[in-house]
């Protein structure tokens, strides 16, 4: 046989050996891209907001050459793990670039609001630096000077409590929010916390309801989820007609202990019920005009009370992904436009950092539940969080709506940062487009100025 022949015959041999040993769940590395917002500097890192809403840190090099706010596009090599902060994929290189009169590719998720993504950010461009910042505060509304600091501040929000409505007529409601929204130049946000039973902001005044809302754990054991089913229609109505547009329930925390602060405001069942439960009231709001709000992302269970100070939840990363991550993906896979991200700690996810501050709690939210809506934290006044610079880790966290008492210092605290260069407006310009779009998503916003 020719000599020639022989040693191709032998390479051709080689080539199918080697071909069937190798490991076939090896990956191949690519070489591939991610653009976003630059939230984080510093000399061997940066954090960016990126596709989707997913927050990546990049371990790199002469990073202090990026600024916060910069629009880069980063190459690597090895594959992204959307769940966590960190990265281990290699950084090649990265160039920054400026934004043209479209929207940033990055912002779009391809998400629920998806359909308002141009009209919310053509408004954008028209707002001013005030009103950017006012669009990602929801605020309990103040005792005094609720319409000039309303329209000095220029609010996303207003949240009510129970003495807003104390006393007052049906009419009389109608009419303070009616004030309130005639004061904004940018349509309200009218938030409540009316779960039923424990915490009843509406229903406690029998001149607005005659027998307050049952909590969930009542309904079900008196009828099941048709009655919950009801009740959520029956509760929908009385919001809708007061002009209240989005309601911070359903509680969907799987708790087991009867002396637990939040115990007696779940329905008080196993995981399978209470996500079939987070599904029926989602499912029952969908056709009206008040959104409803899952919480306490990534489950409370049965946790100390973070009004009072912090909580750690040692629970393993199993564990919460069997009992208390699924009701949320329920009530998500339903329609669920906003889920309320607790103040516990909890090191499965994050040891360093409440689950409201917590980068990878997020990242948990936005990749593992594909949620795309609206993340809204708990009040950012609560002790659990009561920490100098919280609302700038709220802001880098990945919150979208930011619930706080004192507006005042939260929007001082957002301009400081914003001067200094900690922060920049584009990250602002980011939460405020999503709110926006989710507003005319509501079918609140318009395009005629006041």
């Amino acid at each position: 046989m020719n000599k020639k022949v022989v040693i191709c015959i032998f390479a051709i041999f080689i080539c199918l050996v080697t071909a069937l040993t190798i490991n076939p769940k090896q990956k191949v590395e690519e070489t591939s891209s991610v653009e976003g917002t630059v939230l984080e500097v510093s000399k061997s890192y940066v954090k960016i907001s990126g596709d989707g809403n997913i927050i990546y840190t990049f371990m790199i090099d002469a990073a202090e050459t990026l600024e916060v706010g910069d629009n880069v596009r980063i190459k690597y090599d090895g594959e992204l793990d959307k769940s966590k902060e960190n990265q281990s994929a290699k950084i090649l290189s990265y160039t920054t670039y400026e934004l043209d009169n479209e929207m940033p590719s990055s912002w779009d998720d391809n998400g629920m609001f998806s359909e308002f993504y141009e009209m919310a950010y053509t408004r954008l461009k028209t707002m001013s630096t005030d009103e950017k910042i006012g669009q990602i505060f929801l605020v309990r509304v103040p005792e005094e000077n609720k319409i000039s600091d309303l329209e000095k501040y220029k609010f996303g929000g207003y949240l009510l409590f129970e003495r807003d409505f104390k006393d007052k007529t049906k009419d009389e409601v109608i009419k303070m929010i009616d004030e309130f929204q005639n004061a904004s130049k940018i349509p309200l946000l009218i938030a409540t916390d009316e779960e039923g039973g424990k915490v009843s902001r509406i229903s406690s005044n029998t001149n607005l309801v005659d027998t307050p809302f049952k909590s969930p754990s009542e309904l079900y054991k008196e009828g099941g989820m048709e009655l919950i089913k009801q009740d959520t229609i029956n509760k929908t109505e009385t919001l809708e007609d007061l002009g209240i547009n989005v309601n911070l329930a359903p509680v969907v925390d799987v708790a087991t202990d009867p002396d637990s602060y939040m115990y007696e405001r779940t329905i008080k069942e196993d995981t399978e019920i209470t996500s079939e439960y987070a599904k029926t009231v989602i499912d029952a709001s969908k056709s009206s005009k008040v959104s409803y709000t899952l919480k306490h992302f990534p489950g409370y269970g049965d946790n100390a009370d973070t009004h009072e100070g912090s909580s750690t939840d040692n629970r393993t990363y199993s564990a919460l992904f069997e009992t208390d991550i699924p009701p949320f993906r329920a009530g998500i896979k339903a329609g669920a436009e906003a889920v309320l991200v607790s103040h516990n700690t909890v090191p499965a996810l994050d040891k360093d950092n409440p689950a409201s501050l917590s980068v990878t709690t997020h990242n948990v939210l936005r990749n593992d539940l594909s949620f795309t809506g609206i993340i809204i934290t708990d009040d950012l006044e609560m002790k659990a969080v009561n920490e100098e610079g919280v609302i700038v880790k709220a802001i880098k966290a990945g919150n979208d709506l930011l619930i706080v008492t004192d507006y005042e210092s939260a929007i001082s605290e957002v301009k400081n940062n914003l001067e200094n260069g900690n922060l920049n407006e584009t990250l602002i310009d980011k939460m405020a487009f999503r709110v926006l779009a989710w507003k005319y998503y509501k079918g609140l916003m318009y395009d005629i100025e006041k």
